[in-house]
């Protein structure tokens, strides 16, 4: 394996089990942890090295900021949890000071790492990243609607019984409540929904409810999120690693599709070793671009409120 070298700053729960997926996984041949509690990352650090003689080789090391040098990825999952009754977009303030802590160390010791957001709320933080670190916006990106796209085709799974790799369907725009799903776009074996008529019809509204619903449900129950959003981190590092040329929902900055600008949200993007090489702009309905717009308007309202709207 080439050196490939990622650091992941908050090792709390999505942070450590992103570092065990990846470990796992066998993506990389050293992972940093970093943490203000510098006793945590240690700790997880050496968890994680009792594993070695069952993954592929990698080093596991506990560091700060400046031990991040020469990374090819950085993920940033440091930040405030998200509480019980609270909504994502209420971390932002919270986050968005810890990544101003962060970033000008980051910037000087790989001033050309790809910056992997995962920190809610994950379009605000990556806009605010984008912003304050300099870096182009290709190299910043958002975990954004890869797991919620994954929970959209769990769903569709249940609903179906057929297997969720089998089912094509996107969530796009906000990590949140504002989530467009692509109901235009949404397939199996190249067939629309609409248009398959061997099985029952799919209640569209209980589907994405249940969709936007479950990371509250997920907290109430046993207080934060972590293995799947550890998962579709993974794929997306996996992408970027390969140079694979995926396509996958991430949080990036738009540009003037869909008639939107200046925010970061999800739209299906080419992912390789340069991080987002391009957004597709999909033929979606009249009314997925008016929600899709609105989604992207109650972001700006938040950047805005936060002074970093340029």
């Amino acid at each position: 394996m080439a050196d490939i070298k990622i650091s992941i700053i908050g090792a709390g729960m999505v942070g450590a089990t992103t570092a065990f997926c990846l470990l796992e996984a066998g993506l990389a041949s050293e992972i940093m942890l970093v943490d203000i509690d510098r006793e945590k990352a240690e700790g997880e650090a050496m968890d994680l090295q009792h594993g070695m003689s069952f993954v592929p080789p990698v080093r596991i090391l506990a560091g700060a900021v400046e031990d991040c040098k020469d990374s090819h990825i950085v993920i940033f999952a440091a930040g405030a949890n998200q509480s019980p009754g609270e909504t994502r977009l209420d971390l932002a303030g919270r986050n968005v000071a810890i990544l101003k802590e962060v970033l000008p160390t980051l910037q000087k010791v790989c001033p050309k790492t790809i910056l992997l957001m995962v920190t809610n709320p994950v379009d605000v933080l990556t806009y605010a990243a984008l912003k304050l670190s300099g870096f182009s916006p290709e190299k910043v990106i958002g975990s954004g609607t890869v797991l919620d796209s994954s929970r959209f085709r769990q769903a569709l799974s249940e609903h179906y019984g057929i297997d969720a790799r089998s089912i094509h369907a996107y969530i796009v725009g906000e990590h949140g409540d504002s989530e467009v799903p692509l109901w235009s776009h949404s397939n199996i074996a190249g067939a629309l929904l609409d248009e398959i008529r061997s099985f029952r019809e799919v209640n569209r509204e209980e589907i994405i409810n249940s969709v936007k619903n479950a990371g509250y449900q997920i907290i109430e129950r046993k207080g934060a999120t972590y293995y799947a959003i550890a998962l579709s981190v993974r794929r997306i590092v996996e992408a970027m690693l390969g140079d694979e040329n995926s396509i996958l929902p991430v949080s990036s900055l738009i540009e003037g599709q869909y008639d939107i600008r200046n925010v970061c949200l999800s739209l299906p993007c080419i992912i390789n070793s340069n991080g987002r090489q391009k957004i597709l702009e999909l033929n979606i309905s009249d009314d997925e671009k008016k929600a899709l717009q609105q989604s992207a308007g109650k972001l700006a309202q938040v950047i805005k409120g936060l002074g970093i709207l340029s």
